[in-house]
């Protein structure tokens, strides 16, 4: 159920995306907001990459569009910046986090990166209920922002 939930919200938002053009991807459709939908697929993709590769794994992977001089990078794109470049770093990082979620059972505790609160490992089903919360809350942004890009609205 979990991974379900996990992929529908994951399908929701490449629906969000889809049919737009990289220019409007990129566009701030709701001031004073950053955020766009080409942004928030960047964004998840570090996500992805966060939660699996470094805390469910201890692999201390970098990160792919932000850094300490520009912590919201994954947020901020440029004219550069391309659906097929973000898609394909997106949907490489959801490949890997399916593989490595199918070797650990749901309570098995990870590797990586640990609670600050308590010093505890995450556990996979600890980062598929945040995930699912993530993307989530991501996905209604990505709900406004299509909307006020060409007045699509639904799932």
């Amino acid at each position: 159920m979990l991974e379900g939930w996990l992929d529908f919200h994951r399908a929701t938002l490449a629906l969000k995306c889809a049919g737009l053009t990289d220019r409007q991807l990129r566009e701030r459709a709701v001031p004073p907001s950053e955020l766009s939908l080409l942004g928030l697929v960047r964004h998840m993709a570090e996500v992805e990459r966060s939660w699996f590769r470094n805390r469910l794994t201890d692999e201390k992977a970098a990160p792919l569009y932000f850094s300490e001089a520009d912590p919201d990078g994954d947020f901020h794109t440029g004219e550069d910046d391309t659906w097929e470049e973000a898609y394909a770093s997106w949907q490489a990082e959801i490949a890997y986090a399916r593989e490595v979620a199918a070797a650990h059972t749901l309570d098995q505790p990870g590797t990586g990166e640990r609670q600050r609160s308590t010093g505890e490992p995450f556990g996979l089903r600890w980062i598929y209920a945040h995930l699912i919360e993530e993307y989530a809350r991501h996905n209604g942004h990505a709900d406004l922002l299509r909307e006020c890009l060409d007045g699509t609205t639904g799932d």
